[in-house]
């Protein structure tokens, strides 16, 4: 199985990059599929599958390219918490709040769980209902990482959703805060799996979106984290004049809406965001891993194509086990068969714009 890439050249624009490209492939082997999940999961049951996603997240895009960071975390932290189940798109019930409602995901975009819920009408509507939510997640995280300038890549697909969601403990506990150092995130993924090289390939995400200064305030306050670049300080108190301002500012300052290697750049010049960014060059076991991806974007995007399939196999169901929701934000009713088009008007309001 090949992966495609993009050409560095070939950034300037978002959708420049899609229609005047020359592009050229580089060949890498993919990492193998889960058991019970498939490149060719949905070739004969809904082919049409990933070109309704694409186009779709294109109009999406051409709006607001700043969706694709959403979209991308929103991947991350279902990922990270008890697998890629869908349990991050789950509103809170009876039993307890959701993981929306944790503190590392009360900063995730609203409109990104609104264009999940919106991708799943539109395939229900061409498919039926046999495409997951977490499916349909994990192929909006890859297309937004493509149709914002990164590499084309194919994922494995035939997750099923689940039927919980995990306590804010446990979210907590499984989504290491941007305060973290290199040690507590290694540790952290380390029992997933993943290796240095993994997570500081994934870190990359960081090259598209926002943040909050209560993210980093840390750093600016009571004084300048030595680690931060003196220019790069000044302009972020313009930005964050107080340790409780709400107001937001690029992750990579060089190319923010392009992903690229850019952010890795940033951190060899100080001028990471968070600390967990920065300290990943400021620390001897990735400050060569940070070095290698600024030099070679290359190597960059075939790490973080690895290093992504290998998150969005995490925990996965697949077979019998858990559901496909009609409802991504909602687990079906054991009484209730809902047929497609059938939803309510709650749905309706929730998946317009």
């Amino acid at each position: 199985m090949a992966m495609t890439f993009l050409r560095a050249s070939c950034l300037p624009t978002l959708f420049l990059i899609l229609l005047s490209c020359n592009l050229r492939a580089s060949e890498a082997q993919t990492p193998a599929p889960a058991p019970g999940l498939s490149y060719t999961f949905y070739r004969t049951t809904c082919p049409q599958l990933e070109s309704i996603v694409r186009t779709q997240l294109q109009t999406v895009f051409n709006s607001d390219i700043g969706q694709a960071a959403g979209l991308l975390r929103l991947h991350f932290h279902d990922c990270f918490v008890q697998g890629c189940d869908g349990s991050v798109l789950l509103d809170g019930s009876a039993s307890g709040p959701s993981e929306k409602d944790a503190p590392p995901n009360l900063s995730l975009r609203a409109q990104a769980f609104v264009i999940i819920e919106n991708l799943r009408r539109l395939v229900n509507n061409a498919c039926n209902n046999i495409v997951s939510c977490s499916d349909l997640t994990a192929l909006a995280a890859r297309d937004a990482v493509f149709l914002s300038g990164g590499p084309n890549y194919n994922i494995p697909l035939g997750r099923r959703d689940g039927t919980t969601f995990a306590t804010r403990n446990v979210t907590l506990a499984n989504l290491p805060p941007p305060t973290a150092n290199t040690t507590t995130i290694l540790n952290s993924l380390s029992t997933k799996g993943f290796t240095p090289t993994d997570v500081v390939a994934l870190s990359g995400g960081h090259t598209i979106g926002i943040a909050h200064c209560t993210s980093f305030t840390p750093r600016l306050f009571p004084t300048r984290d030595p680690t931060m670049d003196q220019t790069f300080f000044n302009n972020l108190r313009l930005t964050c004049p107080t340790n409780v301002t709400d107001n937001t500012t690029f992750m990579d300052i060089r190319s923010p809406n392009v992903f690229d290697n850019r952010y890795y750049v940033d951190l060899m010049n100080r001028q990471g965001l968070f600390t967990s960014d920065q300290d990943l060059y400021t620390d001897s076991r990735t400050r060569g891993i940070v070095t290698n991806y600024a030099i070679n974007q290359t190597l960059f995007f075939r790490d973080f194509v690895n290093a992504m399939i290998k998150m969005g196999q995490l925990s996965v169901l697949t077979g019998t086990q858990g559901q496909i929701r009609t409802n991504c934000s909602r687990i079906n009713s054991n009484n209730l068969f809902i047929l497609p088009g059938m939803e309510t008007n709650e749905d309706e309001k929730l998946a317009s714009y």
